[in-house]
């Protein structure tokens, strides 16, 4: 495991509440919420990728929406570095609002949304059932209604989730599916590093990202990522939005410098997100770039040049880190929302449960 540089507790600026946030407590729950997943849902996991082996199918589908639908976007990585079959996100409009029924036998069909609760999901997902997919929701309600949709359900165990923000439901989400990939294909190797995230995640929940957020002063800034942590920039950049209120522009580091980087300018502050993989270098390399043309530029890896480094675990398995990247960043959202004068546990205009058509 690498720590670097050390990781210690996030320091607190800015407006001081009597009490921690429920998102802060919800935070420093993520460990506890992995271990919970990783101790009860065994059975559920294996059951469903023995399940998956026997279809042998030919594509994967995912039906969600909001974090849940970058959730979806990492698994997507996942599913083609591993098991080197397509993962298509289908849109559940295509059934709800269009009335189309997919054509989807053969496939494994992954649903994922932490309350279970919304039609157009349920709907999507019952339509590819009909059409002879193999339907896994992946939910903190086992009893919701995308559950009993479903063919086969994964269960989060994360708990009671209060904070609109959904953090810790996030991050089991997407161990929940690594999970059944990683059985699916039967790899020791990540099974046993997806078992071993509690420890790298109690590290990773305490790393200081106090220097980023001291040079978020404005009203927009980038995220960056690309493979499966770009799953992790656009996840940063709806927090950034839903929590803080700031205009954050999730993009591939391939991207971000063709179109984007014309508004980038003296401290225009960019995160990005970069795991022990084969794009390491090449988001450094942008990193570094972008840090030369003014911006504030930090990542989460060793490699840059003139960006700065953000505090950041390495853990047991490349395809593992992002799960550490994004429980590292929550803290620092959480931060500067308070530091702003917003409560992230109600941002204006959100509700937990959003129920869509």
């Amino acid at each position: 495991m690498t720590l670097s540089p050390t990781c210690v507790c996030p320091i607190e600026t800015g407006v001081v509440m009597s009490e921690p946030t429920l998102m802060r407590r919800e935070i420093l729950d993520i460990p506890q919420a992995v271990d919970r997943l990783l101790s009860e849902g065994e059975a559920e996991v294996k059951n469903a990728a023995s399940m998956a082996r026997d279809i042998d199918p030919e594509v994967f589908l995912s039906i969600a929406r909001g974090t849940s639908d970058h959730a979806c976007t990492y698994l997507k990585y996942a599913c083609e570095l591993l098991l080197k079959k397509p993962m298509a996100s289908v849109g559940p409009s295509i059934n709800s609002i269009y009335g189309v029924d997919l054509d989807a036998a053969g496939s494994v069909c992954l649903s994922v949304s932490q309350s279970g609760a919304s039609p157009d999901l349920v709907a999507m997902t019952k339509a590819v059932s009909a059409s002879g997919a193999l339907t896994v929701a992946i939910t903190n309600h086992a009893s919701s209604e995308l559950a009993k949709t479903a063919q086969v359900t994964l269960p989060l165990h994360a708990g009671t989730e209060l904070s609109v923000a959904a953090t810790k439901t996030f991050v089991t989400s997407l161990v929940a599916g690594l999970w059944f990939l990683a059985e699916i294909k039967q790899d020791a190797a990540l099974i046993a590093a997806i078992k071993a995230l509690p420890e790298y995640l109690e590290r990773a929940v305490r790393c200081d990202w106090s220097e980023a957020a001291d040079a978020i002063t404005g009203p927009s800034l980038f995220t960056l990522g690309r493979g499966p942590s770009s799953a992790i920039s656009n996840e940063a950049a709806l927090k950034f939005k839903e929590t803080c209120l700031i205009h954050a522009e999730s993009y591939s580091s391939a991207e971000v410098l063709h179109g984007p980087v014309s508004i980038v300018e003296q401290g225009f502050p960019v995160i990005g997100f970069a795991a022990a993989d084969p794009a390491e270098t090449s988001l450094a390399e942008v990193a570094d770039a972008l840090a030369d043309m003014g911006a504030a530029s930090f990542a989460t890896t060793n490699r840059v040049k003139t960006a700065k480094v953000l505090p950041h675990v390495r853990t047991a398995h490349w395809l593992t880190d992002p799960i550490a990247m994004i429980t590292s960043f929550y803290g620092v959202v959480e931060t500067l929302a308070r530091a702003r004068g917003i409560n992230p546990d109600t941002p204006r205009h959100l509700n937990k449960v959003t129920k869509t058509i």
